[in-house]
């Protein structure tokens, strides 16, 4: 750690950055990999952001090895921590790339992708863009449990359920059942994700809620309603009191 902020303040982001477009791929794989630990340093996101690093990193994203690519992912996920640096990355056109390694990265390259995409969909303005450049299908594949990123998929899809574009692309890329699925078998934080997707979902659109049912949902709500997390629960009894209702008003 103390070695990152010395190499930092001798001036080296700028050189490292300059190095993301060599034409010679270990080189370019040990600046970005270099950048990636200096970024760690929250006081070193902003030099490195200053110093014009985005695009570079972008073009390692689209060109780099595998590794390389990787860690232009991780090195994109470590600066969007802070607030202002989602809005400059989402305007770079780094989504669409982060989106293709979701698609046809190496494992780790997904989970790194997956991770950089949570923290820009915390930002309104990404949300359509991360919809637009087909994530909601690739999210849909990865929570398989044997991909390993079941977590990291629902979350992603928890923020985008909250704009129409990305509740329409749920229910076309078959998102409904998986995430009932994970209601009934996921992890406590999971299932608590889950829940608040399939919220978005249902009082939009009487087909996404008449598919939740088909799909056997009512079941495991009431076991989260009755055992999840403080916010699970509540997510499950208003979406459990919502097919109440709607069920009133049918036979009514």
């Amino acid at each position: 750690m103390d070695n990152r902020i010395v190499i930092a303040n001798c001036g080296a982001i700028s050189f490292l950055v300059g190095l993301l477009y060599s034409t010679d791929t270990r080189l370019q794989a040990n600046a970005v990999t270099a950048l990636l630990n200096l970024s760690i340093n929250n006081n070193k996101k902003t030099a490195i952001i200053n110093a014009d690093a985005i695009e570079p990193l972008i073009y390692v994203l689209q060109t780099g090895s595998p590794d390389a690519r990787e860690n232009s992912a991780a090195t994109l996920f470590s600066l969007s921590v802070i607030e202002e640096n989602k809005v400059k990355i989402g305007r770079s056109g780094a989504i669409q790339p982060l989106v293709d390694l979701l698609g046809i990265g190496t494992p780790r390259g997904r989970k790194d992708a997956a991770t950089a995409l949570f923290n820009l969909s915390i930002f309104n303005e990404n949300e359509a863009r991360i919809v637009q450049a087909g994530a909601v299908k690739y999210l849909v594949e990865l929570m398989d449990p044997a991909a390993g990123m079941v977590d990291k998929a629902v979350a992603v899809l928890s923020n985008l359920a909250t704009i129409p574009e990305g509740r329409v692309a749920i229910g076309q890329e078959g998102g409904i059942p998986v995430l009932v699925e994970v209601v009934e078998l996921g992890s406590a934080r999971v299932k608590e994700n889950a829940a608040a997707a399939l919220l978005q979902l249902c009082p939009s659109s009487n087909r996404f809620c008449n598919m939740v049912l088909q799909e056997g949902a009512v079941p495991p709500l009431v076991a989260l309603s009755q055992s999840g997390t403080p916010r699970a629960r509540e997510k499950a009894q208003v979406l459990l009191s919502y097919f109440r209702n709607q069920r009133n008003a049918g036979q009514g």
